[in-house]
């Protein structure tokens, strides 16, 4: 494997694998690389299919490898949810203050003690001919009662990671790569690639 593509837009996201993935003498391009427009429905019901959804759609629209991921929360008051529908949860135009506001509202009657939650991540590795490799991070905590911290996205404001008492968007950049679920999701993509070589 000389050359992979990243399926996403997220110049951050892309930063990170490329960073892995150099070590190993992969070249890594994204979807901002790529002269062509790909829409691919996400119709799994676990961010294992999602990821893999992508990027075997992807891997064969393209003829090469590509490594795609799909992350989200899961509240354990709420039976797992939002799960896979994270970005959509207050509805389909993906608005994170809509999201938290409904996320909240529904935990407002819930014990302290019963937020716990987990971010979610699963990465997928498909190559044309070969089997995919997925792997799944988690990052455990619990749900804030109030949003907290503006360095970050999505339900960050509302998420304190375990072991800690401010929530993800209250960490650094650093503290948060140090411990979320998609680096816990990367290093168990590059334990695989080490067998690869």
């Amino acid at each position: 494997m000389k050359e992979l593509i990243v399926a996403t837009k997220n110049e951050g996201k892309v930063e990170e694998f490329r960073s892995m993935f150099s070590k190993y003498n992969i070249a890594v391009k994204s979807l901002l690389d790529i002269d062509r427009s790909i829409e691919i429905d996400e119709t799994g019901s676990t961010f294992e299919e999602n990821a893999t959804i992508k990027a075997e759609e992807m891997s064969e629209y393209l003829g090469l490898p590509v490594v795609a991921d799909d992350s989200g929360l899961e509240v354990d008051a709420l039976n797992g949810k939002p799960g896979v529908y994270s970005a959509r949860y207050a509805g389909i135009e993906k608005d994170d203050d809509k999201n938290t506001e409904k996320l909240l509202k529904n935990l407002e009657k819930v014990d302290d003690q019963k937020r716990t939650a987990r971010f979610v991540c699963a990465v997928a590795v498909a190559r044309p001919g070969e089997k995919t490799f997925v792997e799944r991070g988690t990052c455990e905590g619990t749900i804030a009662r109030d949003p907290q911290g503006t360095n970050g996205f999505g339900y960050d404001p509302v998420f304190i990671p375990e072991g800690s008492t401010r929530t993800m968007a209250e960490h650094s950049s650093d503290e948060k790569n140090a411990i979320s679920h998609r680096y816990h999701a990367i290093e168990k993509i590059e334990e695989w690639l080490k067998t690869q070589s």
